[in-house]
C-alpha cells in the first residue's frame, strides 16, 4: 500500500480553497457540533437532567420553567469514617473451612464463613462504612412579568455540548427570549449559571439551597450558604461540607432573606456556585473563600474561554466518525427510540455514546482527587444505591477500562492513588483472615480504605478485588511505558502477589495451588451430591486462577524491568508452574467457572467472572488459545445478552475480544434500550435513561464506561502482541469511517480510515522511533512508528 500517494491524493483538492488546517478545523467543528444531547422540554425526573462536572464539582440542572432544581455534588462528600472491621481470630478457622471444602461439604463451610469469616459489625450496611452522598439542591424559583398563573413557554430547548462541556436552556415566555448557560469550570473550580433575557429587566427569581438531612441554610451578607456535618457511625461528627452561592447582577436589585437571595428586574444574572469538604483539607472554609474570590474577579467570558480550553485539551485528543445517517435532528430521547427500532437510520449514535463516555470520564475524576464511584460523581440522594461506593468485583475496574484506548490515560491515576491508600489496611486484613503477608481487598471499598470481607459469604468473601485492581494499574504502565510510574506502583503489585503466594493451598487431586476459601463473584452452584443444596464457597474459582496467573507474570516482568527482587521473582516463577491454567472446558463445552464442573444456580447470572482471562486479561485470545475462545463463546451464548447495563457492556467487550463485531454491536443495541425505571435490578432489563446515563437500573455509570471501552475495542486492540485495526467491526459500520487519536499498548497513537470494511490509510506514531506489528486487513506487518 503506497500511503504517501494516498495522502497526496487526499490533500491536493483541499489546497485550492481554504488551507488544510482550516479545512480540517472546519470538519472537526461540524463533527463536534453534532456531539450533543438535546431536548424540547424540561426534565421530569432526575434521570433526564444534564450531567456537568469538572472532576470534583458536579451539577445536574433540570431546566424547569417556574422552578428549576440543580442537584449539587462534590466527589469527596462521604459519610462514614475509617474503621477496623477485621476479625483477627478469623484465620484460626481456615483449616476447618478448607477441610470441609475438600470433603465436598461446601454448604457447611459456608456456614462457618458466614459466622466467623466476614467483617465485624454491619459492614457496608452500617453508618460507619458510609456512602457517597448528594451535596444538596440549588432551587431557582422564577417569576415572569404579566403572568400570574401557569407559565406556557414556546420554542423550548435544552442541550449539552460534549465538545465544550457547556449546557444551555432557551425558551420564550410572553414574547421574551430567556437563555441559561451552565458549566462546571475546569479553570477556577466553580460552577457557573448565567441567566439572560433579550429584553431588559425581565429576570426575577429567588435562589435557595436545601438538603434532605444534616443541612443548614443561611445568608452571610450577600452570600447564600449551605453547610453541615454528616454521620460517621461513631459519634455523629463526620465529614464537614460547605456550599456557597454568590450572584452578580447587571441591572436590577439583589436582596436577601434569612435563607434566600431575591433578584428583581435584572438584565443578566451570573450565579457562582462553590463547595468544599474537609476531606484531606482542614482549611476547607478558607480555601472555598479563596476560590470564590478568584472566580468573581474575572469576567464571565474569560471564565468560559478558560473552561472550554482546559476541557478540550483532553476531549479533543480523539475524534471518531462513521459514514451514514445522523438522526441529530431528533431530540435525544426520541433518537433513542428511533435507534431501538431502526439502528440503520442513525449511524452517529454509537459515536455520540462513545464520546459521551469520554466526556463523563473527564467530568467525573481529576488527577489528585478520587476516581469515579458507582455513580461517577452525580447523585441525587443522601443514601445512594449500594452506597455509591467502589465495588471491586468488576464495577470500579469497568469505570476505567476505556481510559487508555480513549487517550485519557492520566485519569487512571486517581484509582492508583486510591489503591495505594488501601494497602496498609489491606495488610491487616491479610493477616487477620489468612495469616499471610502482603495485602488483600475483597468486594467493596470506600474512601476510608475498607478491605475486609463483606457481611455475607454469598458475595463478600471473593478476594479477586485486589488482584483485579492490579490489572488496572498494570494497564496504565502497558500503555504509557512510564518507568517512574512502574516504580511507584511496584510495591502495590508486589504486595498483592505476596498475599496470593502466601495463601495458596494445594488441591490434592491435581497438585495445583489455588485460593481457598473463595468464590466466583456473586454466583452460586449446586452441590454435586444430588441433594439440591447450593453454595458459593469453593476453592480455586477460575477468576482467581486467572488473576493469580496474570498478576504473577506481571510482577515478574516488572521486577525484570526495574532490576530488583530477583529472589522473589524466582519464587513466583516456581509457584506459577503449579497455578491452574487460564481455563478448563466443561463437559458441555463451556469454560468452567469453578475448579469442579458445578452446575450454576442461575444459568443467566449477571456476572461472568470466569471470562476475566478473555477481558481484561490477555490470557485467552482467538489466536493463542482457540479452544478456550470457543468455550468462551458457548459460555456467553448460555448466559444470554440481557442483564443490568454493566453486564451487557461486559458481554459487548467479550464479543469484541472474540472478533465478532456483529454480536458486539447487538450487545450495544441491547444496552441502548430506553428506560425510566429506577428500581434496584439484578437481572434482565438494563438500558439507558433519556440523558444517556446507564440504567442498571438504577443509575450506575459503569455501563457508560464499559460500552465506551467496548466501542474502543471494536475499533482497535493491542493486547495480543500487535496493533489490530478494526478487529471487530460490525457490518453496520463497514461502509466507512475515520478514527483519530486512539491509543495502543506501548504508547502508540493510532489514526486510520476505512471504506467497505477495509483500511484505506493509517498512521501510527510514537514519542521515540519504535518497531511495532500491525494487523491491517488481516495481514500482520511490522513498521517503525515515529513522532509526528
Amino acid at each position: 500500500m503506497n500511503l504517501t500517494k494516498k495522502y497526496v491524493c487526499l490533500l491536493l483538492p483541499l489546497l485550492y480553497g481554504a488551507s488544510v488546517t482550516e479545512t480540517l478545523a472546519q470538519t472537526q467543528s461540524v463533527v463536534n457540533s453534532r456531539l450533543r444531547l438535546w431536548y424540547d422540554k424540561p426534565a421530569t425526573q432526575w434521570e433526564e437532567t444534564l450531567p456537568l462536572g469538572n472532576g470534583r464539582l458536579g451539577i445536574t440542572p433540570d431546566g424547569g420553567i417556574s422552578k428549576e432544581t440543580v442537584v449539587l455534588n462534590d466527589i469527596t462528600l462521604w459519610s462514614g469514617a475509617p474503621q477496623d472491621a477485621n476479625n483477627y481470630e478469623a484465620y484460626k478457622k481456615l483449616p476447618e473451612i478448607r477441610k470441609l471444602i475438600l470433603e465436598g461439604k461446601n454448604d457447611e463451610a459456608q456456614k462457618i464463613v458466614d459466622k466467623d469469616f466476614i467483617c465485624t459489625g454491619k459492614g457496608s450496611g452500617g453508618d460507619n462504612y458510609g456512602c457517597f452522598q448528594m451535596l444538596g439542591n440549588l432551587q431557582l424559583q422564577y417569576s415572569y412579568k404579566g403572568i400570574a398563573g401557569a407559565v406556557q413557554p414556546v420554542q423550548y430547548r435544552r442541550s449539552l455540548s460534549l465538545a465544550n462541556a457547556v449546557a444551555n436552556c432557551t425558551y420564550t415566555v410572553n414574547g421574551v427570549r430567556y437563555t441559561r448557560e451552565y458549566f462546571t469550570s475546569f479553570g477556577d473550580d466553580v460552577a457557573f449559571i448565567r441567566l439572560t433575557a433579550d429584553k431588559p429587566g425581565q429576570l426575577n427569581l429567588t435562589v435557595s439551597m436545601d438538603r434532605p438531612e444534616k443541612g443548614i441554610t443561611d445568608v452571610d451578607g450577600k452570600t447564600l450558604l449551605l453547610y453541615g456535618q454528616l454521620e460517621n457511625g461513631i459519634n455523629g461528627r463526620g465529614m464537614h461540607y460547605l456550599a456557597n452561592v454568590n450572584a452578580q447582577l447587571t441591572g436590577g436589585t439583589l436582596t436577601t432573606t434569612g435563607s434566600t437571595l431575591v433578584i428583581k428586574d435584572a438584565n443578566e444574572v451570573i450565579l457562582y456556585v462553590g463547595a468544599k469538604t474537609n476531606y484531606k483539607d482542614a482549611a476547607y472554609r478558607q480555601h472555598l473563600r479563596e476560590i470564590m474570590a478568584a472566580a468573581t474577579k474575572k469576567t464571565y467570558a474569560a471564565q468560559l474561554q478558560t473552561h472550554i480550553a482546559s476541557y478540550q485539551k483532553l476531549f479533543n485528543r480523539v475524534s471518531v466518525s462513521l459514514e451514514g445517517s445522523n438522526a441529530d435532528s431528533l431530540t435525544t430521547d426520541q433518537r433513542l427510540l428511533g435507534f431501538r427500532k431502526q439502528p440503520a437510520t442513525d449511524k452517529a449514535l454509537p459515536v455520540l455514546f462513545f464520546q459521551f463516555g469520554r466526556y463523563l470520564s473527564i467530568s467525573s475524576t481529576r488527577v489528585g482527587l478520587l476516581p469515579p464511584n458507582l455513580q461517577g460523581l452525580w447523585a441525587n440522594q443522601v443514601h445512594t444505591p449500594w452506597n455509591g461506593d467502589y465495588h471491586l468485583d468488576v464495577n470500579v475496574q469497568m469505570n476505567h477500562w476505556a481510559l487508555e484506548t480513549a487517550n485519557l490515560s492520566e485519569l487512571n491515576l486517581p484509582l492508583a492513588d486510591l489503591v495505594a491508600d488501601m494497602v496498609p489496611h489491606g495488610e491487616k486484613t491479610a493477616k487477620a483472615y489468612y495469616n499471610t503477608n502482603g495485602w488483600v481487598a475483597h468486594v467493596i471499598t470506600n474512601i476510608w480504605q475498607f478491605t475486609e470481607p463483606g457481611e455475607s459469604a454469598s458475595w463478600g468473601i471473593s478476594k479477586a478485588g485486589s488482584g483485579w485492581l492490579c490489572n488496572n494499574l498494570w494497564q496504565h504502565y502497558l500503555y504509557t511505558r512510564d518507568q517512574q510510574y512502574l516504580q511507584k506502583i511496584y510495591p502495590v503489585l508486589k504486595g498483592s502477589a505476596e498475599f496470593y503466594a502466601g495463601m495458596l493451598t494445594e488441591e490434592p487431586k491435581t497438585g495445583w495451588l489455588v485460593t481457598s476459601p473463595a468464590s466466583s463473584p456473586e454466583n452460586a452452584f449446586y452441590l454435586p451430591d444430588g441433594s439440591g443444596k447450593h453454595a458459593s464457597i469453593c476453592m480455586g474459582p477460575t477468576i482467581d486462577n486467572q488473576i493469580v496467573r496474570e498478576l504473577f507474570n506481571n510482577v515478574i516482568t516488572a521486577s525484570q524491568v526495574l532490576g530488583k527482587d530477583e529472589a522473589f521473582r524466582a519464587d513466583l516463577q516456581t509457584r506459577l508452574k503449579r497455578v491452574p491454567p487460564a481455563g478448563q472446558i466443561g463437559k458441555d463445552g463451556r469454560l468452567m467457572e469453578w475448579l469442579e464442573d458445578y452446575k450454576e444456580t442461575e444459568p443467566e447470572h449477571r456476572h461472568i467472572s470466569h471470562l476475566y482471562g478473555l477481558y481484561p486479561a490477555p490470557l485467552i485470545t482467538p489466536e493463542s488459545t482457540p479452544e478456550l475462545a470457543e468455550a468462551c463463546k458457548k459460555t456467553l451464548n448460555a448466559r444470554g445478552d440481557d442483564g443490568p447495563s454493566w453486564s451487557i457492556a461486559y458481554k459487548l467487550l467479550f464479543w469484541a475480544r472474540l472478533h465478532d463485531g456483529n454480536r458486539a454491536y447487538q450487545l450495544f443495541r441491547e444496552l441502548m434500550k430506553p428506560t425510566l425505571k429506577t428500581d434496584i435490578n439484578y437481572g434482565a432489563g438494563g438500558g439507558v435513561y433519556p440523558n444517556l446515563l446507564s440504567a442498571g437500573p438504577p443509575f450506575q455509570i459503569d455501563g457508560n464506561f464499559g460500552a465506551c471501552a467496548g466501542i474502543g475495542e471494536m475499533l482497535v486492540q493491542s493486547h495480543a502482541g500487535f496493533i489490530d485495526l478494526l478487529p471487530a467491526v460490525p457490518d453496520a459500520w463497514k461502509g466507512g469511517g475515520e478514527v483519530k487519536g486512539l491509543k495502543a499498548e506501548g504508547n502508540f497513537t493510532v489514526s486510520f480510515s476505512w471504506k467497505d470494511g477495509k483500511i484505506t490509510e493509517y498512521t501510527i506514531t510514537a514519542p521515540t522511533p519504535r518497531k511495532v506489528k500491525v494487523r491491517v486487513n488481516g495481514t500482520i506487518q511490522e513498521i517503525t512508528a515515529r513522532k509526528g
